[in-house]
């Protein structure tokens, strides 16, 4: 298993942790408050859930495609 990969799995890994921790801020009563009343979460929220959903989809393509060897 390459480097690549190997980076690969961390960066799934690290961007599961920013989704997992940004869904459960969701739910806590400040984040419903200012939902409610603006309509959205707050800038940090927003944020955890973008730097984790493009970790886990950079991740899984440094899996994917970036191990291969050139010929």
């Amino acid at each position: 298993m390459g480097i690549v990969r190997i980076l690969g799995f961390m960066l799934v890994v690290a961007g599961t942790v920013f989704l997992v921790s940004a869904y459960r801020a969701t739910g806590s009563l400040s984040e419903r408050a200012m939902e409610t009343l603006t309509g959205r979460y707050t800038e940090r929220t927003q944020r955890d859930l973008a730097i984790g959903g493009a970790g886990v989809v950079g991740g899984i393509l440094l899996i994917a495609f970036g191990g291969r060897r050139r010929r």
